[in-house]
């Protein structure tokens, strides 16, 4: 027998087919993940096997080995959909599916384990990545030690042994010559060892929730909106307990690691932590193993976490969950470059099981696609516990600067923060900038300090003291002098939450804060310590990003402030209202959630901007009809889909030749073959310089079909012929984020 086999690699001439004879000693299947001889190579490379034949027209070598774990022949399908829908490897796919790691080793759970070595980074990641480009670094075990490590610090020396081909001897050099630390802790592999179980009970449906549940059926696609405390999350619990009951599995996808510690809890409560396995990044790579084989085995039949849960080697699925659709954070901007809601889509499709979105503010694509009558739409319009939505008021805060007030904090939101601290209830203040002051400049001469590996400037952020690049993560430390003029008039402009959380001190002195942003929650838990303490020591004020606008449930905050409701209006971004209007019904969402009545303070320069103003009823459905009327005219989604191909090179003359190339190449084929599309002119990125990258973008506005499949496909061989030294080219379909 013949095994067709896909060698795991990303190199793009290794995207076929390998035929490979299968042993008589192996039980080889479709899905099988075995090592093969490969080329020239004296070392083993991994395949996974696709499809099994009689015979081949080739002469072939013989499968060497063959691993414990295989991917299911469902997920074998959906990584040929995804690699032709996302113009990817095949392997790049497939790899979604497989358990963390590489190694064949049989670990066992390490709970017991009282004390192990833990493994950290110990340079900034700039100069390491620097160091391995320049040869400083030469070892490939050395490399694949401190590339696992930059995408998995704090690991185990067992994980480290596990996962890479490196030894103790390995990682002692490394340490030895500062790139690395080893300390020795007490660590558990047990995600939910520290949370204390109390067995909660179905709540009463009310009859909106009641008729939701009954009218989702065994296969088919649902949109559960509801407003802001419907009781979404009620409904999902039942239709996972009607799962459990007929002994299947379901998968619920949340889109922020901060929103899954709140969410775990609930499902713990009601189903036990025996059931459960959570998947997302902030687990540690040893515990996402752990978590893999349980779900794998069956023990555990309720998984829950961000995207790549999705791909969880789940066993009788019964449904898919996924929360706050809306959210971009389900698309992914990594290879491949998946919309995790059309992967949902397909993969319950083939299982002929029901997929259920849910979302207070749907994504218009998905609202579109309800009211045109593709997919169910299941309405709630009520509160759940019969609260009623918060009050809402707008503050225009060019009035408040004319009356001479430069706070970031209005007087109306300051007479309100001062109600809620006497009446001793929480308040959470909105800003979706982390950092200090956003960008320095020189007054005398105008220049702002900028990244140097990314054209975007320095975030200012006081607590270290230093400047920052959200982009690539480069860091300086602040300087007095303008680099340019020599003059030192550097002034701090904008302002970030930690610059907010310092002005909220100022003001109310007496008031305890908590601020929740990236800066704060990058140790393993900090999102649950943080959103707890809020929660359980009756901390007055939180002050967070994006982190606090989405599911959470605060008994206690009754007031809600949103500092600057324009930032998401200028990101040059076609979903620019629609992620307004999302954002600001999230937030204000948080209020009054219970008996005591909610309040939201907007402030902003736009107040009459349609997106502000219905946020301030939350009429979901009177911002849709004017937003799918803009759309319609300017022929954005969803009356087409957008195809944005990002082409980036580290020299500036090589990526306008490969995009000057590549448009011509288009053109040609679009005018020659009539194709009836949009195709606009190579231009430079929004952001057109990041990581010592230069980027440039082609945007083509179609209705997505095959042909259309085949031409970009064509188009990136056209790449591929060129050979271009340093350039790269990422295609996104429908991308969330434009920038």
């Amino acid at each position: 027998m013949i095994a067709e086999i896909i060698i795991n690699s990303n190199v793009k001439n290794l995207d076929r087919i390998f035929d490979y004879e299968i042993p008589t000693e192996l039980n080889v299947k479709v899905g099988s993940r075995v090592f093969v001889p490969f080329g020239n190579m004296k070392t083993l490379e991994e395949g996974i096997v696709i499809n099994i034949k009689d015979k081949t027209e080739y002469k072939v070598k013989s499968i060497s080995a063959l691993q414990e774990e295989q991917i299911n022949d469902e997920y074998i399908e959906l990584s040929k959909w995804m690699s032709n829908r996302y113009f990817c490897n095949l392997s790049d796919c497939l790899n979604l599916m497989l358990p963390p790691g590489r190694k064949t080793k049989n670990i066992q759970n390490r709970i017991t384990d009282k004390k192990v070595n833990q493994i950290s980074i110990a340079k900034d990641y700039e100069i390491i990545e620097q160091d391995i480009e320049a040869g400083i670094i030469k070892g490939k075990k050395q490399i694949d030690v401190l590339e696992f490590l930059m995408r998995n610090d704090n690991s185990s020396m067992q994980d480290i042994e596990l996962f890479t081909d490196a030894t103790s001897n390995t990682v002692n050099s490394l340490v030895s010559k500062g790139y690395l630390s080893k300390n020795e802790v007490k660590v558990e592999r047990n995600p939910f060892i520290h949370k204390v179980e109390v067995r909660s009970v179905d709540l009463k449906l009310n009859d909106e929730q009641q008729n939701a549940i009954d009218r989702i059926k065994s296969s088919g696609e649902y949109l559960l909106y509801g407003i802001t405390g419907s009781g979404k999350t009620e409904i999902y619990l039942q239709l996972i307990e009607r799962m459990l009951k007929q002994n299947k599995s379901s998968i619920m996808l949340v889109p922020e690691i901060s929103l899954t510690p709140q969410t775990v809890d609930r499902f713990i409560s009601r189903f036990g932590s025996e059931n459960i396995a959570v998947m997302h990044s902030k687990l540690s790579i040893g515990e996402r193993y752990d978590a893999w084989n349980r779900i794998k085995n069956g023990e555990a039949k309720i998984i829950i976490g961000a995207r790549s849960a999705l791909f969880a080697p789940v066993t009788n699925l019964g449904v898919i969950i996924i929360d706050e659709e809306h959210d971009e954070s389900y698309s992914s901007e990594m290879t491949p470059r998946y919309n995790a809601i059309e992967v949902a889509e397909k993969l319950t499709e083939m299982l002929e099981i029901p997929l259920v979105l849910g979302s207070a503010t749907p994504d218009m694509k998905e609202f579109y696609r309800a009211k045109n009558g593709e997919i169910q739409l299941l309405t709630l319009t009520k509160r759940a516990n019969e609260s009623n939505l918060p009050n809402v008021e707008i503050v225009d805060m060019r009035e408040s600067l004319a009356s001479g007030n430069r706070s970031m904090i209005s007087q109306k939101l300051k007479d309100e923060i001062l109600k809620n601290l006497k009446k001793k209830k929480q308040t959470i203040l909105f800003l979706n900038r982390r950092g200090f002051s956003t960008f320095v400049m020189c007054t005398d001469c105008g220049n702002t300090i900028k990244c140097k590996r990314c054209n975007i400037t320095l975030t200012y952020h006081k607590k270290e003291n230093k400047l920052k690049c959200h982009y690539c993560g480069y860091e300086q430390k602040v300087t007095a002098e303008c680099p340019e003029c020599k003059s030192r008039s550097m002034k701090y402009f904008g302002a970030g939450t930690q610059r907010l959380e310092d002005e909220v001190k100022k003001i109310f002195p007496n008031a305890s804060t908590i601020r929740m942003d990236i800066d704060t929650v990058s140790k393993k838990n900090s999102h649950e310590y943080i959103l707890n303490k809020f929660k359980n020591e009756n901390i007055d004020i939180l002050i967070g990003t994006q982190m606090v606008v989405k599911g959470h449930h605060f008994p206690k905050v009754t007031l809600v402030g949103v500092i600057s409701a324009d930032t998401n209006l200028n990101i040059g971004d076609f979903r620019a209202s629609e992620k307004t209007f999302q954002t600001l019904t999230q937030v204000a969402g948080r209020a009054g959630r219970e008996k005591d009545e909610g309040r939201v303070i907007i402030q902003t320069y736009n107040p009459e901007n349609y997106a502000i103003e219905y946020s301030k009823t939350q009429d979901y459905n009177l911002f849709y009809d004017t937003e799918i009327n803009i759309r319609k005219e300017l022929k954005y989604p969803p009356f087409c889909d957008i195809i944005m191909i990002d082409m980036s090179a580290k020299n500036e003359r090589e990526l306008i030749e490969i995009a000057k190339r590549l448009h011509i190449y288009l053109k040609n084929r679009v005018i020659n073959e009539k194709f009836g599309l949009l195709l606009y002119s190579p231009v430079p990125s929004p952001i057109d310089k990041i990581k010592d990258r230069y980027r440039m973008r082609i945007i083509i506005k179609c209705k997505y079909a095959e042909r259309i499949n085949e031409l970009v496909n064509s188009m990136l061989n056209e790449f591929y012929n060129m050979k271009a030294k340093t350039g790269r080219v990422a295609i996104m379909l429908n991308p969330h984020n434009m920038l």
